[in-house]
């Protein structure tokens, strides 16, 4: 069993950033492959971002490329998301997610494990 804690979530205005952080404990943390997922109200939850248990491969979803930044501690059981230059239809509540048995990690259908999510709102 894997628990992932988000943090780091906030309310912020266009243009700021914000670092998103999620904790994992419980088993193993590497070399699984982690990823933030991201929910607006309404609307389906879709992919953000992933990086693979070493940290050598690495996706963005077009709408985030050039702006946020995946990463991973795997010493501290850790993974992190750098937003730069949010927009409010950054809006959503972020995910973080993990595999087991898999190199990489690109669909919500892959995922094993959910955190409880942190909001994050982007006012314009």
């Amino acid at each position: 069993q894997v628990q992932l804690v988000e943090s780091g979530g906030g309310l912020v205005q266009t243009g700021d950033s914000l670092r998103l952080s999620c904790a994992a404990s419980g088993r193993t943390f590497g070399p699984y492959p982690m990823a933030w997922f991201r929910q607006a109200p309404g609307k389906e939850r879709e992919f953000v971002a992933s990086i693979s248990g070493s940290g050598d491969f690495i996706y963005y979803a077009d709408s985030v490329k050039g702006r946020f930044t995946i990463s991973r501690d795997n010493a501290k059981n850790t993974v992190y998301l750098q937003m730069n230059s949010l927009k409010p239809e950054d809006t959503g509540v972020y995910y973080c997610a993990a595999a087991v048995g898999r190199y990489t990690l690109r669909s919500a259908f892959e995922v094993d494990y959910w955190g409880q999510g942190t909001q994050v709102t982007v006012s314009s």
